[in-house]
């Protein structure tokens, strides 16, 4: 089957109209979408919104036509027909003169495989045929700007080409090289090399300023013989560029010829992340010395990763409609790479992979613990080995001389610097901390790893830190006092009942760890103290036909989905109609695009509101849920990658994009124990 037409019977993907259309999504820094319907109306973009530009044109029978960008300016551009956002891939269809072009967009998000999934590579891939029965004559151009290597596009940059076995490359960088001296939310990466590799039988290459090189394409279908040497410069005058055209010569139908081609970007940062004072290199490095051995890898096993990627996606679009219909399998398809590039895979010295969120659009914070919490879904599902990489940078800080409270940090400082926590009050203070909420995280999470791994190994290691935070959430947790909260849009709320269920939640799952590393009696001891306290929740958060926001504000409401994990993790803590009388309710408060967070506001955040619908025992009342969320991705007016935080009533963004937190849409794939085993043991490796 052709890429055409698996994408034609992929629905309702073909139909769906993304905010955002992820095309080269690796990591925070290395992450590129289009944020408009049509690949031709804007340049590409980086998630913050600055301009990453790509130009695709394709010369057909001597008539020049874009296909990507929008450039040169009175050139026309080709029709789309189609655009399909799957887990790996976004494949685009475009028709002119007689002919049809497929554009695969391929990120190599393999969770199962580190090596592989750590690569900062994307695949461009084209495929040429006759739509109209009659040859063409077609050549394909191609190029990237220099602003993919620099924060601000009046940064110098500097470039050249290389020779790799089977391979043309070239490459931008900045002229300063200030690595990893930035810090903060609102940046791009300005230190390593961005690379475009080619085939050695691509016909020709080039590195030249943008607009001088795609007029020449456009009107001759030849690139400059010579690079431009006028370096080092600012990546915005007389813009360069990477550029390369293929000539594939005829393609059609008597005798039928196809033409097809691809070409590798990648970005090497050398080092991705400072731990604690140690400068970490990626983790692709670990098999991978450097560039030249990376690109050449990527060149070698490009037929096997786009075989495995189609089998990924095939695999993982069947389940995700068995699991929720294919409204949730739109959704989650969505977040699947968005949620992968929230975040830098890297080695410590002894080769142990730790992983590290950005707080995306927000503050800019590394692992981010109210962060990680709503994307492990993700991570527990596609990988726990992931998941448990995220968890070891926090458990050993917190388990430091430098932490010194009896709860759990909030994070770990400002991407990409881990080197100790800075929200609220830092390590100096108590005051805007999260005692509840990171505690109650940490041990839900670890927790929730053992219960995928079947073993509590993990959490062994950290036994006196975790029991710490069991003890806090004991003497605290059942009526948090005027603590912020994840949910802290409308600031700090004393007694709030979905925050004491996160510390029942909590003190369940230590009571788990207890009896899976053999302390019988402190596991007792634990469930009982679990049990008291939600029998206690019940009593004080009982509203008649629901249960209230917080304990001491009748008439109030709110979603409660961290109760979904006493199902998930079959802690059994709470009666099953408990959930049945809130999802009950809840119908009664849907909104045109979702059901609001709570009684103060009509905004929602888009992770909870998945959960909170997976607490609903029957399909069709998680439908009933899902309908107006799969409408709201199409009908949102922001054009950026998906956002967490909207409001219900007229689809606005209420705040934040692109964060790793939509991973936690994939939390009804928990549910079944068949389901998430297969996936946890990695089907598609």
């Amino acid at each position: 089957m052709s890429i055409a037409s698996q994408a034609a019977a992929t629905q309702p993907l073909s139909a769906m109209r993304p905010p955002a259309v992820p095309l080269v999504t690796c990591d925070p820094y290395f992450s590129v979408w289009s944020m408009s319907d049509q690949l031709t109306d804007e340049w590409t973009k980086h998630w913050t919104g600055a301009i990453q530009a790509m130009c695709g044109l394709a010369r057909i029978d001597g008539q020049c036509y874009r296909f990507m960008g929008v450039m040169p300016d009175k050139t026309p551009a080709m029709e789309q027909k189609q655009v399909t956002v799957l887990p790996t891939r976004t494949v685009y269809v475009f028709e002119a003169g007689g002919l049809r072009l497929c554009l695969t967009f391929l990120t190599p998000s393999l969770p199962c495989d580190l090596a592989v999934m750590s690569r900062p590579v994307a695949y461009i891939s084209w495929d040429a045929q006759s739509a109209d029965g009659k040859s063409h004559d077609v050549s394909i151009y191609f190029d990237c700007s220099a602003e993919w290597a620099v924060d601000k596009p009046n940064q110098k940059v500097v470039w050249g080409r290389y020779q790799v076995e089977g391979l043309r490359v070239m490459r931008f960088g900045s002229h300063e090289q200030p690595m990893l001296e930035k810090r903060g939310d609102d940046l791009r990466i300005d230190w390593g090399h961005f690379y475009l590799a080619i085939p050695e039988s691509t016909s020709c290459s080039t590195i030249m300023a943008g607009h001088g090189v795609r007029h020449q394409f456009a009107h001759s279908g030849t690139l400059p013989a010579n690079d431009d040497l006028r370096m080092p410069r600012p990546a915005n005058d007389d813009p360069p560029v990477l550029a390369c055209a293929f000539d594939p010569g005829s393609v059609g139908v008597n005798p039928p010829r196809q033409a097809a081609g691809h070409v590798i970007l990648a970005y090497d940062d050398v080092l991705s992340i400072e731990y604690l004072g140690r400068r970490l290199r990626p983790y692709w490095r670990q098999s991978l010395r450097n560039a030249a051995e990376l690109l050449m890898a990527c060149e070698m096993e490009h037929a096997e990763i786009a075989a495995r990627c189609a089998a990924l996606d095939d695999e993982l679009m069947a389940d995700l409609i068995k699991a929720g219909g294919e409204h949730f399998a739109a959704v989650a398809v969505l977040a699947f790479r968005q949620c992968i590039a929230a975040h830098k895979l890297a080695a410590d010295f002894d080769g142990t992979p730790l992983m590290f969120s950005k707080e995306n659009f927000s503050n800019g914070c590394i692992a981010t613990v109210d962060v990680t919490y709503p994307s492990s879904p993700f991570f527990l599902l596609f990988n726990p080995e992931l998941l448990q990489a995220q968890l070891t940078p926090v458990l050993e800080y917190a388990s430091s001389p430098r932490w010194k409270f009896p709860f759990a940090p909030h994070d770990l400082g400002t991407y990409p610097l881990a080197n100790g926590q800075v929200y609220g009050g830092g390590e100096r203070t108590e005051d805007n901390q999260m005692p509840v909420e990171e505690s109650g995280n940490m041990l839900i999470m670890t927790g929730a790893l053992a219960h995928i791994q079947g073993s509590a190994a993990y959490a062994e290691k950290y036994w006196p830190t975790l029991t710490k935070w069991a003890n806090y959430l004991r003497e605290k947790g059942l009526d948090p006092e005027n603590q912020l909260c994840t949910d802290d849009f409308a600031g700090h709320l004393a007694h709030n009942t979905n925050l004491s269920l996160k510390a029942v939640m909590a003190i369940g799952c230590y009571a788990r760890l207890c009896e899976m590393t053999g302390r019988t009696q402190e596991a007792e001891q634990w469930r009982n103290t679990a049990q008291q306290m939600a029998s206690e929740w019940v009593k004080k958060a009982d509203d008649g036909d629901h249960f209230r926001l917080a304990f001491d504000k009748p008439g109030t409401w709110s979603q409660k989905y961290n109760l979904v994990w006493d199902k998930l993790l079959g802690l059994n803590l709470f009666p099953p109609d408990i959930a049945r009388k809130e999802a009950a309710f809840y119908k009664t408060k849907l909104a045109a695009y979702g059901l609001p967070l709570d009684n103060r506001s009509e905004y929602t955040k888009l992770d909870w509101s998945v959960w909170t619908a997976a607490l609903c025992e029957k399909p069709d009342d998680f439908a009933l849920f899902l309908a107006p969320i799969y409408r709201w991705v199409n009908e949102t007016p922001q054009r950026v990658p998906m956002t967490d935080w909207y409001w219900t009533n007229d689809g606005r963004r209420a705040g934040f994009q692109a964060r790793s937190v939509v991973g936690g849409v994939f939390i009804p794939m928990l549910a079944n124990p068949q389901m998430w085993k297969k996936w946890a043991t990695c089907p598609a490796k």
